[in-house]
């Protein structure tokens, strides 16, 4: 059974791999990298500024650094370096059936020796439940849509060649259900301790 779920994994994770195109590479390479989302962040802030006090958004900036803090370190210090799971990058059974994102110097992104799990997609699902937590009731559905944004970093990793379907799949849930505490534990008893 275990193998079945592991060549299943690698087969969609070459597929995803396998849909490139000269603008789909570079358009994803975009989408992977941190910098990118900065506007994004900013853009959370301001929404949760829009609906909170000053104290409130300072709790919320602090907290959700906390979830993302703690998304980070749990999936790439403790778990990628327990589990040692190579990336497909690095699996020499895979690497030559990988396409790879190419540099101007003709070197490869490899990115590091092991992936599991996907510490992108946990801090972006991470920032993506402690946003849509703290604004749902003022955005309604527009909430959905940091989701999707973090679904796009996930599946840009499995696109790149560096992660397996299953290690952002599991990353992604790591970084909401510590997102989910945080917010529970802190920011909803915090703001109650601010606004009363």
């Amino acid at each position: 059974m275990i193998d079945f779920f592991e060549q299943l994994d690698t087969s969609i994770t070459l597929w995803i791999n396998g849909l490139h195109f000269p603008f789909l590479d570079k358009f994803m390479w975009a989408i992977s990298a941190k910098v990118t989302w900065i506007p994004y962040y900013l853009f959370i802030i301001y929404l949760v500024f829009k609906r909170y006090s000053p104290k409130v958004l300072l709790l919320f900036f602090a907290l959700i650094l906390v979830s993302v803090g703690l998304s980070d370190f749990i999936s790439s210090q403790i778990i990628k370096e327990t589990v040692q799971r190579y990336r497909p990058s690095h699996n020499l059974n895979l690497q030559h059936l990988l396409h790879l994102f190419q540099f101007q110097d003709g070197s490869f992104y490899r990115g590091g020796q092991f992936g599991f799990v996907s510490s992108h997609s946990a801090n972006f699902f991470a920032i993506a439940t402690f946003a849509y937590l703290t604004l749902k009731q003022s955005i309604k559905k527009c909430g959905y849509w940091f989701f999707v944004i973090a679904i796009l970093v996930a599946l840009s990793r499995v696109y790149l060649g560096v992660h397996y379907l299953s290690d952002v799949v599991v990353g992604g849930g790591i970084g909401i259900l510590i997102a989910y505490l945080v917010h529970r534990l802190g920011f909803v008893r915090g703001r109650k301790l601010i606004e009363n």
